[in-house]
């Protein structure tokens, strides 16, 4: 009997070290990144980087999925149920807000991972036509009289509220300026703007492809991606001696990737933006990383410029919402587009 009972344990012992032994089967993770509108390229050439990473670390197959748009837009489509696992955005305030109206994210996301949750940056530059017909260097030279400005709008673009405070910045710190000189320079821009876009993206078909406006203000990115895809129309990027600091948030979505079992998948996706991989990846699609040694490995492709923050000029991200851009706000004041 004692042999008996000790070959039916022996037994089970063996085949339960068996089973924990032998390799469970690779499985499939399908992971969705919710970014602003002229992130395409970069996470064209990023996803594919990371799910080769993923697969030789864990076995693992994993596809990303993305959706582009209006940064303001897509926070708010994330709010209203699009089910992101992870957002790529351009602006704090947009990750802000998965917290404050919708509670998806913890108060202190920025906080969870390396530099306030912000692997690279970008700045406001310029497009021009071939030539620089209308002689365009610096913010000054938008509101001549003869020249017709392309940007979207900033009520639903980060692109455009960089693009907004870029100018106030510019003209606060020219010399004698203020609150009320700020005022006059961007209402006088904005009365340059024929058409407003809702994202980035809209904004440079309607300058590149309708042949609309002398000068697209954009990020840095988009400008270089403007330069390489109508090489033919010769568009040139002037870059301002001034511009604004455009900081890049991500987050994972703790409430959707709770629900979806995707935690780790997707803060591994996240944290290897900040991987030398990453970072030369942001940087070959000019988002000026964080990485020092990788910048300056690419520092032909970056200009300096004197770069000032939102904080600097607009006393931040909620103050600039609630001043410039709520409805009602400056913003709204100052564009007539009827006029």
């Amino acid at each position: 009997m004692r042999n008996w009972i000790h070959n039916v344990v022996g037994a089970s012992l063996a085949a339960g070290w068996l089973a924990t032994a032998a390799p469970s089967p690779a499985a499939d993770v399908t992971i969705l990144n919710v970014s602003y509108d002229v992130t395409r390229e970069f996470y064209q050439d990023f996803n594919p980087a990371f799910a080769a990473s993923w697969k030789d670390k864990t076995g693992d197959r994993v596809t990303v999925n993305q959706s582009h748009g209006g940064s303001s837009k897509q926070a708010q489509a994330v709010v209203n149920g699009l089910d992101a696992d992870v957002v790529t955005m351009n602006q704090p305030l947009d990750v802000d807000t998965l917290f404050s109206a919708a509670r998806l994210i913890p108060k202190n996301w920025a906080s969870r991972l390396p530099n306030h949750s912000v692997p690279y940056n970008s700045t406001i530059v310029f497009v021009v036509r071939k030539g620089n017909p209308k002689g365009i260097k610096n913010w000054s030279d938008l509101v001549q009289s003869n020249v017709s400005v392309v940007i979207p709008n900033p009520k639903t673009s980060g692109n455009g509220r960089y693009s907004y405070l870029a100018a106030w910045g510019y003209a606060l710190k020219q010399p004698g300026g203020d609150e009320k000189t700020a005022r006059e320079f961007v209402g006088q821009l904005f009365a340059h703007v024929p058409v407003l876009d809702t994202g980035g993206r809209g904004a440079t078909l309607t300058f590149a492809n309708n042949g609309i406006g002398d000068v697209l203000l954009t990020f840095e990115n988009e400008a270089a991606q403007i330069r390489n895809k109508f090489a033919d129309d010769a568009l040139e990027v002037v870059v301002p001696p001034v511009s604004i600091l455009a900081e890049n948030p991500v987050a994972w979505v703790d409430r959707n990737v709770e629900r979806h079992h995707t935690e780790a998948v997707a803060r591994a996706y996240l944290e290897y933006l900040y991987s030398d991989d990453g970072q030369e990846l942001a940087a070959k699609n000019y988002f000026r990383p964080k990485n020092q040694a990788v910048l300056a490995k690419y520092a032909d492709r970056f200009k300096p410029v004197d770069l000032f923050t939102v904080s600097e000029v607009a006393g931040g991200w909620d103050q600039a919402q609630k001043v410039h851009f709520a409805d009602g706000g400056i913003f709204d004041q100052i564009y007539q587009p009827n006029k």
